[in-house]
């Protein structure tokens, strides 16, 4: 399975549907399932950046962000120059569905996808699946 190191909050923005696109300055051609790593640096600029631009988002925010490791899955669908998405920024977007949070993994993360062992999330993937078929598709801020 690929993986994608992304910064907090970034990171649980997208597990948790807020965010359904991940900037990056290089295009991709990977598509389907992909774990969504939590770096080891936080973002407190964009943060606060972004509670500026969307206060209401606030209350959904947990206390403490889990880094250092995979903290969920997505299905990376689409590598795009445009999104209608406010989180859009580019200049490309990789475009993520079905995006759901699972148990903290603790895992080393490199730039770029990479790949990590399949049995690593082969437990949390179907009951993380059913729950992501329950709870809709997006929260768009």
């Amino acid at each position: 399975m690929k993986c994608l190191s992304v910064r907090q909050p970034w990171a649980w923005l997208i597990v948790h549907r807020f965010k359904p696109v991940e900037n990056r300055t290089w295009p991709t051609k990977v598509r389907g399932p992909v774990a969504i790593h939590a770096g080891q640096q936080f973002d407190q600029a964009g943060l606060e950046a972004l509670l500026d631009y969307m206060p209401a988002l606030r209350e959904h925010l947990p206390q403490q962000y889990e880094l250092g490791g995979i903290v969920g899955v997505a299905e990376l669908t689409d590598c795009v120059t445009q999104h209608p998405s406010p989180y859009f920024t580019g200049p490309y977007g990789h475009v993520m569905h079905k995006a759901r949070p699972v148990p903290f993994i603790r895992y080393r993360g490199v730039l770029g996808y990479f790949d990590i062992p399949d049995e690593l999330l082969a437990g949390t993937l179907q009951a993380s699946a059913a729950e992501a078929e329950e709870v809709g598709q997006e929260r768009l801020f």
